[in-house]
């Protein structure tokens, strides 16, 4: 049974939601799980036809429900009396909401969730995309929830979706004038009186040097819309940070706006079971008092309110310098690698200017490439300290036009804030994380980050979690900052298992394993050349460990050149931003999150996604990391990420790639759970005939690809204790339309290895011509015979056994394959050669005719017994005599 339910106390953008939920899962029950808010109230007795069919939330058997669809809302206590069911292991949970996810968040199975004005937009949007058609009331009652939830689509928070789903509710035929009725601009006489009451109340408080300013009210009655008046009063009064506090009746509501980084109301709300985002949240408390609300409010404001940013909470470290003695045309080079739009110059250790790519550009434009650098750089600059306030920082660069600031201890310059760091604090908010991305000036994206302890300690296991903090702990000893980066972060916040650890480390990683494995009693193997270490463990586990890292390619398709950096930096090399996202594990940061480039809010949206435009370019093999994530996650590729993978495909940008690097990341591919759906994106990209041109015809295959999945599944099912390499199989079957000679073209363009040439690939054409053979057998001779069956596979490997399988369109021979598998391979005489011998054969050939005589029949069942093959022997031995 289908149930959709929203949060308690609901708006129009939950009935909206409710009702788009309706027409995208066709007979479920709808039920509100408490009360709802007056406006909705009213409109439903003025206008019950709009109004879907409603179950009461005590009729419905919680047992009963197999899936259980929300929408505006992630919270167990939000949801009442269904919070109970939550966790049942046999229940799908699809959430549909535009709140932030957080730790206390409920795990779903399906759905959506991501950034919106409002639900409601997000909904219309997914009927849009399915040519799901709205009646004009159903269409009224979204766009209701769209107008409330955005303010009329005037809210900071309404997207560009806002306005194309109320667009599309438009063609629908919502009718604006009943909109307009419950979307009121005006003020009711009661929220007048309470709006001066609030005014009065009104009072702001310097928390950490950011002013707060937060107002209060009681009323006998409930008033609706009073985070209207929190807009109207940040407006009226210019406020940073406004929380306004009402009592009505037997509950207290908290609306909260915030213009400010270092304020995020929508975490202030989550203490007290609410929800929201940044710059906007609200919350109901049903068991506490005014006073006691404010007290705890007030709690939560002096331990969540950031202080005021210094030069050392948004600097990068180290800092990529030039030398003195270089030319402008080396420097544009050295600001091309790093990507950089300036950079320090040094004398020994002294910096003695700056010098920017606008400059350079206009030196080489005017021919001046081999003049020094000294000739056209910058030396007059400011020289921030670590606790130089931001503000002094954006007056200095404002003022002066300029975009590069360093910072020093002493002498000793130690880090660097750049024009978009500025902007990125300003706009996006930082959380006190140590760095910023100085140097990554076309870069945009806001980083983001917060604490997913809760996430943490409810998704892994009590030995993970214990090795972080130790891990976490050496680093604290060192005065090393040290991060879980990469795959294992994406997949916990996927709630999916991976415990393959990779960490790294600001500071020198192999020292810091070193010193973990002393302490722990474990094992490192170290590799200087790439500043990376794997810690064995005495279970054999293993961490990899890295120091922070930067690469940049001398050409494209060639292994990148590693030198130490920043976070920021050793981030910004990985392939996606899915794959971006790091968490520390020191003690006193443990699961603050860092997502420079919007990694969080692409797996929110299961969006495959690429940093920079020349990725594909740099490393020609994402692009079947692309098509491998795409597939395993149920992901899709972002379109100007998959544009680029088809630009570079046009370039022919894999041919510079060696032979074992793309079979690697085609065997990576080839063995994971379900490959097929893998293999034709790859054809449909383009990406097989870059491999090989034989492979342009993949879709002649296509039959035995599916085959060899239903022919592994079943060897899976056996039990057996062989090992069968999958994507040797697979690989089989991907090439089964090839001719021999192309077969060992692509075999050598990929660089397979010997001996899997040998043991398997090498007998292709053998086993190919046992299939053809026993074709014909089955068309024109008498049956097989088990003896010839066990003949003819007899040497061949597993993996080619399972693709002859596939290959065959008969039964029969299929029957033969899981015959020899399951039985005639572990025929055995019990006569072996030694017994033999003792009846009087000597070794040589006629030892080896007796014991295949005897095998044979065995195998087709004429002999069972060992007196019956000693009976056989003999009479064999009389003939030859």
């Amino acid at each position: 049974m289908d149930v959709v339910i929203t949060h308690i106390n609901a708006d129009f953008d939950c009935l909206g939601a409710m009702v788009a939920a309706a027409r995208l899962y066709p007979g479920a029950l709808l039920t509100m799980p408490g009360s709802q808010e007056k406006g909705v109230r009213d409109f439903a007795a003025q206008h019950p036809e709009f109004l879907p069919l409603l179950t009461k939330a005590k009729e419905i058997h919680l047992d009963k429900i197999t899936r259980l669809i929300i929408v505006d809302c992630q919270h167990v206590a939000r949801i009442d009396r269904f919070g109970e069911i939550i966790g049942r292991p046999d229940l799908e949970v699809h959430i549909y909401d535009h709140h932030p996810i957080t730790a206390e968040s409920i795990r779903p199975t399906g759905g959506i969730i991501r950034p919106c004005g409002a639900v409601s937009s997000i909904m219309a949007g997914i009927l849009k995309d399915q040519g799901i058609a709205l009646t004009p009331e159903e269409a009224t009652v979204v766009m209701l929830g769209i107008y409330e939830d955005t303010g009329r689509l005037l809210f900071p928070p309404t997207t560009r979706d806002d306005y194309l789903a109320a667009a599309w509710l438009l063609d629908q035929g919502a009718r604006l004038n009943v909109v307009a009725d419950f979307v009121s601009q005006g003020l009711t006489t009661q929220q007048v009186i309470l709006l001066n009451t609030l005014l009065k109340n009104l009072k702001t408080t310097a928390i950490n040097n950011v002013n707060v300013s937060i107002t209060y009210a009681s009323c006998e009655s409930y008033i609706a819309d009073i985070a209207g008046l929190a807009h109207l009063m940040r407006d009226m009064e210019n406020l940073d940070a406004l929380f306004l506090v009402v009592a009505m009746g037997k509950r207290v509501y908290l609306v909260g706006r915030s213009r400010i980084s270092e304020v995020n109301v929508g975490e202030i709300m989550r203490n007290f079971n609410g929800g929201g985002h940044a710059s906007a949240a609200s919350a109901s408390v049903h068991d506490l008092t005014l006073r006691q609300v404010l007290r705890r409010l007030e709690e939560l404001l002096r331990m969540a309110v950031t202080a005021r940013v210094a030069a050392k909470d948004v600097m990068s470290s180290p800092v990529k310098t030039v030398p003195i003695g270089i030319t402008i045309a080396e420097a544009r080079d050295l600001l091309t690698r790093y990507n950089c739009n300036a950079m320090p110059v040094m004398q020994n250790e002294n910096m003695v200017g700056i010098i920017s790519r606008k400059i350079v550009e206009k030196a080489i434009y005017h021919d001046l490439g081999g003049s020094a650098v000294s000739d056209f750089m910058h030396t007059d600059f400011l020289r921030a300290q670590p606790d130089s306030q931001l503000t002094q920082i954006q007056a200095y660069m404002v003022e002066g036009n300029r975009r590069f600031v360093p910072v020093f201890e002493g002498e000793y310059l130690v880090g660097a804030v750049t024009r978009t760091d500025l902007l990125r604090h300003m706009y996006g908010g930082h959380r006190g994380q140590p760095e910023s991305l100085y140097d990554m000036g076309a870069l945009t994206t806001t980083p983001k980050s917060h604490s997913i302890e809760g996430l943490i300690n409810k998704r892994l296991p009590s030995e993970a979690i214990r090795l972080l903090r130790e891990l976490g702990d050496t680093g604290d000893a060192l005065g090393l900052s040290v991060y879980a980066v990469g795959g294992f972060v994406r997949d916990l916040l996927l709630g999916m298992e991976n415990l393959d650890m990779d960490v790294t480390v600001e500071g020198d990683g192999i020292f810091f394993a070193e010193s973990f494995a002393r302490t722990h009693g474990c094992r490192v193997r170290s590799h200087p050349a790439f500043s990376t270490a794997v810690i064995v463990r005495p279970d054999g586990s293993k961490v990899d460990v890295a120091s922070t890292r930067l690469e940049y390619y001398e050409s494209p398709g060639v292994l990148p050149t590693v030198e130490r950096s920043s976070l920021r930096h050793d981030l910004y090399r990985r392939d996606f931003t899915i794959n971006t996202l790091a968490f520390c594990i020191n003690k006193d940061r443990f699961g603050l999150l860092t997502d420079y480039f919007g990694g969080q809010q692409d797996i929110q949206e299961r969006i495959v996604r690429v940093l920079h435009n020349l990725s594909f370019v740099e490393d020609p093999t994402r692009v079947f990391r692309a098509v491998r994530f795409e597939q395993r996650l149920g992901f899709h590729i972002a379109p100007h990420t998959e544009n680029l993978i088809r630009n570079a495909v046009r370039m022919n940008v894999l041919d510079k790639v060696g032979g074992t690097r793309l079979l690697n990341e085609l065997i990576l591919i080839l063995r994971e759970r379900e490959p097929v759906r893998a293999v034709f994106r790859m054809a449909e990209l383009g990406l097989l005939p870059s491999i090989h041109p034989a492979l342009k015809q993949v879709g002649e295959a296509e039959r035995v690809i599916h085959e060899t999945t239903q022919v592994l599944a079943w060897f899976r099912l056996l039990y057996l204790k062989d090992h069968c390499e999958q994507w040797q199989v697979y690989f089989l079957a991907l090439c089964d339309r090839l001719k021999q000679e192309e077969f060992v073209g692509i075999c050598k363009r990929l660089s397979v290895p010997g001996r899997v040439v040998s043991r398997v690939f090498g007998l292709r054409n053998r086993a190919l011509g046992v299939l053809e053979a026993m074709q014909r057998r089955l068309k024109h001779g008498p049956p097989i015979r088990n003896s010839e069956v066990y003949y003819c596979f007899q040497g061949l490997p597993l993996e080619l056994l399972l693709y002859l399988a596939a290959r065959t369109r008969h039964e029969e021979i299929r029957r033969f394959v899981s015959l020899y598998i399951t039985h005639l391979r572990q025929v055995r005489c019990t006569l072996d050669g030694i017994a033999l011998q003792q009846m009087g054969i000597k070794p040589g050939p006629e030892l080896g005719y007796v014991m295949k005589h005897l095998l044979t029949a065995r195998l087709d069942g004429t002999i069972t017994t060992t007196e019956e093959e000693r009976s056989m022997a003999m009479s064999l031995i009389r003939q030859s005599t």
